[in-house]
């Protein structure tokens, strides 16, 4: 396990102005941990989480009253299906979902899908009523109230973090695709609101690969190839600040930054290089350690909410990670999943911080308990330890989480995998690319053996009844209502 320490920072002004400011390197050993700790030390997230809730609507008091502050759990029985929907992501074969994203205040999910289109959903009034649903011919059919069309594939996407819904302004949420500018989507209209472009040495406009709000949604974050592009949110256009993650006598942050996740002041950039770095705003922008021992390129971080750890999962990596940033390289413990693609696979962390969800490629859930350690097993670190390109760069921890349960929720790759910020709900996403098996030869070529071409025919056939699965999924952990005895 490596870890590089703090090392100096380039920023440079790009838009009107050519000025470039270059800042000073600091060599302060204590500096990880005391930026880390003045992080958690920090509460104002959740006062502002908190005061969100009181301005809440007679909407989600229905929603509030089924979950208290505490989201509780039933890992005892399967959980039952709010909602699903299917007809909408089934008008191209080769569509297919790719992740989810809640609204901060928990009233409509944001989905992405191949067919370059964001779209919103409410929540389904079998939500409000906690109404069981016996068969799945009985579940909701879910519709979006609105949709964003992009025009080339879409990179990434996200909410704006002060999103609510009793405050119209505040509801937008961006996108970023290939060959366009970054784009703010009014989530009341689906209008397009505003755009913020980076050009290239060209002059040429070049997308973003990854997009991220600060923590008080003051700024964007943007990440390219080895730069990160931080942009004013009320001021939209090509003025923004570059931030160069290497240099000519610093390693730094190599390669695209394919994932960014903040926490306060802080903020981390995952790449496909599998290494992370961790910065602070305050220095705007330097840097305070980069990890690596990720088995494949970072596609998804996640802070805790403590801020004091910092998990990450990669593609083609079974592995999720858990950093401890007070001691920069550490890695607590690792939950091993099912990911054998380059497709991004997601994860969540519920609000105590104990229990970790997470998609895989077989369809299945797996839920984790942060408080159950165990020491794995030799059949299971043979199958993670050895990195994907064999340079011995991939963590072979000591410890692994305990797996609560394994829950089949859908007949496809679970690429999306969200919990709702207040109640005990899951949303998931499947899908994936695939491609037609051609079955036999087909090039003319000439054969006596007749079992081949039959053969031929049957993968063929087989290869055009592939089953797919792309639909998004509601479901609800939450533990049976007792009846009363009076």
């Amino acid at each position: 396990m490596e870890v590089e320490p703090d090392q100096s920072v380039e920023a440079t002004e790009v838009g009107n102005a050519d000025e470039k400011e270059t800042m000073s390197s600091t060599e302060m050993e204590t500096m990880p941990s005391a930026e880390i700790r003045d992080a958690a030390d920090c509460n104002t997230g959740h006062a502002e989480g908190e005061e969100m809730d009181a301005e809440a609507g007679p909407a989600s008091e229905g929603l509030s009253e089924a979950s208290s502050s505490a989201c509780l759990f039933d890992f005892g029985r399967a959980p039952s299906l709010l909602g699903q929907a299917k007809r909408e992501f089934s008008s191209r074969e080769d569509n297919f979902l790719r992740g989810c994203e809640w609204a901060p205040d928990g009233r409509c999910l944001l989905t992405c899908s191949n067919d370059n289109v964001l779209r919103v959903f409410d929540l389904p009034p079998s939500v409000y009523g906690q109404q069981p649903v016996s068969s799945e011919a009985e579940v909701t059919e879910m519709t979006s109230v609105l949709s964003s069309r992009e025009g080339e594939l879409i990179y990434d996407y996200c909410w704006y973090p002060k999103m609510n819904s009793e405050d119209p302004t505040s509801c937008l949420y961006l996108s970023s695709c290939r060959d366009h500018p970054i784009h703010a989507w009014d989530a009341y209209t689906g209008s397009l609101r505003c755009s913020y472009r980076a050009y290239n040495h060209l002059d040429e406009i070049t997308a973003a690969h990854s997009i991220q709000f600060s923590s008080d949604g003051s700024k964007i974050y943007c990440g390219f190839d080895r730069t990160l592009r931080v942009f004013d949110t009320s001021r939209p256009g090509r003025e923004c600040t570059q931030r160069r993650l290497t240099s000519k006598r610093d390693a730094g942050l190599r390669g695209i930054v394919s994932c960014i996740g903040v926490y306060q002041h802080l903020y981390a950039l995952g790449s496909y290089s599998k290494s992370i770095g961790v910065y602070s705003e305050r220095g705007r922008g330097e840097r305070i350690c980069v990890l690596t021992g990720q088995h494949g390129g970072v596609t998804h971080l996640q802070f805790c909410n403590d801020g004091l750890h910092l998990l990450s999962g990669g593609r083609k990596d079974n592995e999720i990670l858990c950093w401890d940033l007070r001691n920069p390289g550490q890695v607590l413990w690792s939950a091993i999943r099912l990911v054998t693609t380059n497709q991004r696979v997601q994860f969540d962390m519920d609000q105590s911080g104990r229990y970790l969800f997470s998609g895989g490629q077989d369809g299945h859930v797996r839920i984790y308990d942060t408080t159950q350690q165990i020491e794995p097993s030799s059949s299971a670190g043979s199958a993670v330890t050895d990195g994907a390109d064999g340079d011995g760069d991939g963590y072979g921890g000591d410890l692994q989480l305990a797996e609560v349960c394994r829950v089949a929720v859908h007949d496809d790759a679970v690429n999306g995998c969200r919990l709702h910020p207040t109640a005990p709900m899951l949303a998931t996403t499947s899908g994936q690319r695939k491609f037609a098996n051609p079955g036999g030869r087909g090039d003319g070529s000439d054969s006596d053996d007749g079992e081949t071409n039959a053969g031929g025919a049957a993968d063929a056939e087989k290869s055009q009844s592939c089953h797919r699965d792309n639909s998004m999924r509601l479901w609800s952990f939450a533990a049976a209502v007792q009846p009363s005895s009076s």
